[in-house]
């Protein structure tokens, strides 16, 4: 089968490449949204003069009276790109979307803060509570491109009746100026896109894999086990195990290892579990890859298992081998009871 070459037309290329350039150093320029107006403002009151008097004016009356001289040259340096009244108005374009990308960007992360409301009645170590976390970054990411495409769409059709009397008037110049500049070539969603993920990345902080440790953590804390208590170490006769969490408590000592997923960790576990002098050795994962047989061996050296509630209530044999529990029980009475 062959596939023919594609082509993408150079005039077309290099207007969507300006228009990247705008959006992404607009954000990196960080303009307020009240100097964004007072740009919006001087163009509009100078609109019947050509592209190059309108440049003029925007530089002198508002960027050389900043009193930021990085920004200053920012964004004189941002304004020596256009080269003409298309790029000025692509400029023009590109200011209105920077103001909406915050908008957007905050409603593409409600649904996350909806979800991450649900861990108030969640345990911390549960596969549900897991889920959310793990989710959370991607929800929003995905959130963000569908709200982008559904928003230009709406933009291209003005389609404005979801919005307030003062953003449908401010939208619908938008969307004149948005059909204008697509039939030059510009591709407003895909373009933004670019810009706008970039944003959300940086925006969103990932509650997932690593942060298992600090669910943990939080865990033995409300047990009551003190922090300063609380150490990462390795063991003393076998170098190779790190216990994520060791402390003492009623003169015994416990070691821990955390992980969400056991894989061929476990087998370290067994290893030190055989030449160390520890009291309680614990091994404490959502479960997900805990078998029967890998479940067996750890327990043959006497390595507890703490795992989600769901995966202990959907594994029939783990309820039947002793010395592994659901993280329900992970308590200060079940730790005191582990001999």
């Amino acid at each position: 089968m062959e596939i023919k070459k594609i082509h993408i037309e150079k005039s077309k290329f290099e207007l969507n490449l300006k228009f990247y350039y705008f959006l992404k150093n607009l954000v990196k320029i960080k303009l307020s949204s009240n100097q964004v107006e007072l740009i919006l403002r001087i163009y509009y009151i100078n609109s019947t003069k050509n592209y190059e008097q309108i440049l003029q004016k925007i530089i002198e009356d508002f960027i050389l009276n900043l009193n930021n001289d990085t920004k200053k040259d920012k964004l004189l340096q941002f304004f020596n790109e256009i080269e003409n009244k298309w790029d000025l108005k692509l400029m023009i374009f590109s200011l209105k979307l920077y103001l909406i990308k915050d908008l957007l960007l905050q409603e593409a992360k409600i649904k996350n803060l909806l979800d991450i409301t649900k861990l108030e009645n969640l345990n911390p170590l549960s596969l549900e509570y897991d889920k959310i976390t793990t989710y959370s970054p991607y929800s929003t990411r995905v959130n963000g491109a569908l709200l982008s495409l559904i928003f230009f769409d709406k933009l291209e059709r003005e389609e404005l009746n979801f919005l307030s009397n003062d953003s449908v008037s401010f939208l619908k110049i938008l969307s004149k100026l948005g059909n204008e500049l697509t039939k030059k070539g510009i591709e407003p969603n895909q373009i933004f896109m670019l810009m706008f993920s970039e944003s959300v990345n940086q925006s969103i902080i990932s509650d997932s894999g690593s942060n298992y440790e600090e669910r943990i953590l939080s865990v033995l804390l409300d047990l009551g086990i003190s922090e300063s208590s609380i150490t990462k170490q390795h063991d003393k006769n076998d170098s190779s195990t790190e216990f994520d969490f060791f402390f003492e408590l009623e003169n015994r000592t416990y070691g821990i290892g955390a992980k969400r997923t056991l894989r061929e960790r476990y087998k370290q576990f067994i290893k030190t579990a055989i030449m160390t002098k520890i009291d309680i050795m614990i091994e404490i994962t959502l479960g997900l890859d805990l078998n029967e047989e890998k479940a067996k061996t750890i327990r043959k050296h006497n390595v507890y298992i703490f795992v989600s509630d769901e995966i202990y209530n959907s594994k029939y044999f783990l309820k039947e081998l002793e010395g592994i529990h659901p993280v329900s029980q992970l308590t200060l009475e079940t730790l005191k009871s582990l001999k």
